[in-house]
C-alpha cells in the first residue's frame, strides 16, 4: 500500500471509530467523511458499504491489540507490569468502549477470527506469565479483563463527559481496577472463590463465533 494510501485509510478508520462510538454503528458515513478529512470518493473507492468499513475497523483494532500486548511483553520483565501496560495501551485504542458497539453489525468470516485468534493468543499469554508470576489473581481470565475495560472505558453521558476530556480519569480508574488483582484478594462470603472467566466463554455468552470457525 502507497504511503498516502495507507495514511488515508489511517485517518477513515480512526475517524470511523470515534464516530461509530459517538454516534452508534448507524452513524452517518458523510460524517465519518468530514472527520476523516478526505473526499466522499476517497473512503466508498476502499469501503463500497458499511459492512466492509466495520470489518476493516474491527480486524485494525485487533491488530494494534495484538501488537500492543507483544510491545509490553518485550518492555516490561515483570509480568504484571506488562499487563497494565497493555491494558493501559487498549484504553488509549478505544477498544471496551468500540468493539462491542462494532459487534451490532459485524459479519465474521474466517480471516476476522484468524486476527482475533492470534490477538487472544498474545493477550493470554500475557495473563499466564502474570499467573506464573504470582502476581495476578488466580480468578482473573481474558474474559474478566474484556468486560472490566468495557465497563470502563464507555463514555462517560451528557456533562460528564467533560471530566474526562482527555481520559486522564478513564487511566485513573483502571490503576484502581487494576490495583484490585493483586494475588491476595480480600473474600467475604458474598463473593466466594470462582474461576477465572476465559475469552471462549465471552464469545459465546455474546453469541458470536469462536476461533473453530466463522
Amino acid at each position: 500500500m502507497r504511503a498516502d494510501a495507507a495514511r488515508s485509510r489511517r485517518r477513515i478508520l480512526d475517524a470511523a471509530r470515534d464516530v461509530f462510538l459517538e454516534r452508534g454503528p448507524d452513524a452517518p458515513l458523510d460524517l465519518i467523511v468530514r472527520r476523516a478529512g478526505v473526499g466522499p470518493a476517497t473512503l466508498y473507492r476502499r469501503y463500497p458499504d458499511r459492512e466492509s468499513l466495520v470489518r476493516d475497523l474491527t480486524g485494525d483494532l485487533l491488530g494494534r491489540l495484538e501488537a500492543a500486548a507483544h510491545e509490553a511483553a518485550r518492555v516490561d520483565d515483570d509480568a504484571y507490569a506488562a499487563l497494565r501496560r497493555f491494558v493501559h495501551a487498549a484504553a488509549d485504542l478505544r477498544m471496551g468502549a468500540v468493539i462491542p458497539v462494532l459487534l451490532e453489525g459485524l459479519v465474521v468470516d474466517a480471516e476476522l477470527v484468524r486476527v482475533r485468534t492470534a490477538t487472544v493468543h498474545a493477550v493470554e499469554a500475557l495473563i499466564d506469565a502474570a499467573h506464573a508470576a504470582g502476581t495476578l489473581r488466580p480468578d482473573v481470565g481474558m474474559g474478566d479483563l474484556v468486560l472490566l475495560s468495557i465497563r470502563l472505558s464507555r463514555p462517560l453521558p451528557g456533562g460528564l463527559a467533560r471530566l474526562d476530556a482527555d481520559d486522564t480519569l478513564l487511566h485513573h480508574h483502571l490503576d484502581l481496577a487494576l490495583d484490585g488483582l493483586g494475588p491476595s484478594p480480600i473474600r467475604t462470603a458474598a463473593a466466594p472463590a470462582r474461576a477465572p472467566l476465559s475469552f471462549d466463554a465471552l464469545v459465546t455468552a455474546a453469541d458470536r463465533p469462536t476461533a473453530a470457525g466463522p
